[in-house]
């Protein structure tokens, strides 16, 4: 029997010419700095609720991707700053012969490290991850109200090959019902 790949992932450095990062997974430490980058653009500032004290519904958030080993909040620390952040979610699926995929989800790039290549970095990470991890396929979704990032991630050789549907559920204020 194989070995399994780890269900955690390892710190990784990147340097590049004008930068220095380093991959790894978030702490609750970076949750404020996370919801900041979340809310840093104009669809974003409608759904995030940045500021402290931070909202309990993004700490226990934080709570249950930490439990789930088939889920990795990523982040970039880039001179000394936090500069990116991603979720990586571990999908299993019957179809395709039980293949594992890997969603990624809420990528951001904080302003000042935009147009350094380090998006497209995270995003190599993420698919080698993903390899690690043994998925056969990585997936993402990006708003339509976003032509940059569909652009980008043509760029990267993803393929708008589906039409995707989401629907969205009332919640109550309090968040005490979910």
């Amino acid at each position: 029997m194989s070995e399994l790949p780890p269900t955690k992932s390892p710190p990784h450095k990147l340097f590049g010419d004008d930068f220095q990062a380093n991959f790894r997974e978030a702490t609750r430490a970076d949750l404020a700095a996370i919801v900041d980058l979340l809310a840093d653009d104009a669809l974003g500032a409608t759904r995030e609720r940045p500021g402290e004290p931070l909202d309990r519904a993004y700490l226990e958030a934080y709570d249950a991707i930490e439990r789930d080993p088939n889920n990795e909040l990523i982040v970039v620390d880039a001179d000394g700053e936090l500069a990116g952040v991603m979720q990586l979610t571990f999908i299993p699926y019957l179809s395709h012969t039980g293949a594992w995929r890997c969603l990624i989800e809420g990528v951001r790039i904080a302003r000042a490290h935009r147009g350094q290549g380090l998006g497209g970095e995270m995003i190599r990470w993420a698919i080698e991850r993903a390899r690690q991890r043994r998925c056969r396929l990585v997936q993402l979704t990006s708003d339509k109200q976003r032509p940059d990032a569909l652009r980008f991630y043509g760029a990267l050789g993803f393929v708008a090959s589906h039409e995707g549907f989401k629907l969205k559920l009332d919640s109550t204020d309090d968040r005490g019902d979910r």
